[in-house]
């Protein structure tokens, strides 16, 4: 099986290759608990989300992403920041692809549907805040889940 390694600051990092524009999002419900997956990759706890395709808006981008990952419909509501930093590359294993960072993190509803995993994700389910930081995840999802939570204007960097 393909993997999706994550580096960050790594100088045994492989060099950069791509640049892909992609979302992740943060979706909530009623409760506040927040939708995550279980990467079938890596085996990593993540928001959802993934490339935006050509032809394809921001917001559809996510939509789609998060009802393929998790088979929950959502509408996007929000911007929680942009992140590019060159430091983090991630080496999808199956074809040598290694991307630089590049996403949008955007905040959602749910609209319909349950968790359910996909070929993409082990696992999905809502997570309360108070039990995020027990979820093993890269430190670049916990930047964009910190960034939501602190509420402050969006992120750009």
């Amino acid at each position: 099986m393909s993997q999706r390694i994550d580096y960050y600051n790594d100088p045994s990092a492989p060099a950069a290759n791509s640049l892909v524009p992609s979302v992740n999002v943060v979706v909530t419900n009623e409760a506040g608990e927040l939708l995550l997956i279980r990467r079938s990759d890596n085996d990593s706890w993540a928001l959802p989300g993934g490339a935006i395709d050509l032809g394809e808006s921001i917001p559809q981008a996510a939509i789609r992403e998060t009802l393929e990952e998790t088979g929950i419909t959502c509408e996007v509501t929000g911007l929680v920041g942009t992140y590019s930093d060159p430091r983090h590359v991630i080496h999808y294993t199956s074809n040598d692809e290694v991307r630089q960072e590049f996403s949008l993190a955007l905040t959602a509803r749910p609209v319909s549907g349950q968790p359910t995993p996909s070929s993409e994700s082990r696992e999905v389910r809502w997570v309360p805040r108070n039990e995020l930081d027990s979820y093993g995840m890269h430190r670049s999802m916990r930047l964009r889940i910190s960034h939501y939570l602190q509420g402050n204007s969006p992120h750009i960097g």
